[in-house]
């Protein structure tokens, strides 16, 4: 048990970087989640299947689709003022 509680503090610490210098929205949006999911998992482990639940609600899944949503608004948004010829 203590190898792979070791094994998954050593995955969310190489990860974190991947999170943080993906520039692309899109792929940091899949990045978190991967990382939501890792510490989902690490909450498991050292036995908190409730906070692991929780992770996976808000971290893996709420949080992504929220961020997503947030993209193609901003997208629909961006198409709308190129199409009345507003420039900023």
């Amino acid at each position: 048990m203590r190898l792979l509680a070791v094994i998954m503090l050593l995955l969310i610490g190489l990860s974190a970087p991947g999170v943080v210098l993906t520039r692309d929205p899109l792929k940091q949006t899949v990045a978190i989640s991967f990382y939501g999911l890792l510490f989902a998992i690490l909450f498991f482990v050292f036995q908190a299947p409730d906070v692991a639940l929780s992770e996976i609600t808000i971290g893996a899944a709420i949080l992504p689709t929220m961020v997503l949503l947030a993209l193609v608004k901003m997208k629909r948004h961006n198409r709308l003022r190129k199409a009345r010829g507003e420039h900023k």
